[in-house]
């Protein structure tokens, strides 16, 4: 991917959230996205998301569903009632594709989910076509 993944205010880079408790992984999406200008805050599970998401507003949650202390799906519906983060667009990702996750997470209104493990290319795909890039 070439490019800066600019956000819609398009003066910044996208403030990507990545809420996700397996270090490896957060490293390397995040390697990649600050290789692509993205500007990326980081969250090991869903109660630490939560702050983050309303200290720093981000344009987009990248949140993993299976976390300790709040699970992605638990970040989620609070994240959805709280009046000034409900339409931070959400993509979820896990390890497993349980439809009931899948389903439960489309009913709060989540814009893509991705399976892992995943291309990177695949994810900034999807970045860029949630935030109209």
């Amino acid at each position: 991917m070439t490019g800066a993944l600019k956000s819609k205010k398009q003066t910044t880079t996208a403030r990507v959230l990545i809420v996700d408790d397996e270090p490896d992984i957060v490293n390397i999406i995040q390697c990649h996205l600050e290789s692509c200008k993205c500007e990326v805050i980081t969250a090991t599970n869903g109660v630490e998301g939560l702050e983050k998401a309303a200290k720093e507003k981000p344009d987009l949650i990248l949140l993993d569903i299976n976390m300790p202390t709040m699970n992605g799906l638990q970040m989620l519906e609070r994240l959805k009632k709280h009046p000034e983060l409900k339409d931070i667009p959400v993509i979820m990702s896990t390890v497993i594709c349980e439809p009931q996750d899948i389903a439960v997470a489309s009913s709060y209104g989540i814009a893509d989910y991705i399976t892992k493990p995943f291309e990177l290319t695949e994810l900034a795909g999807k970045i860029r076509k949630v935030l109209n890039l």
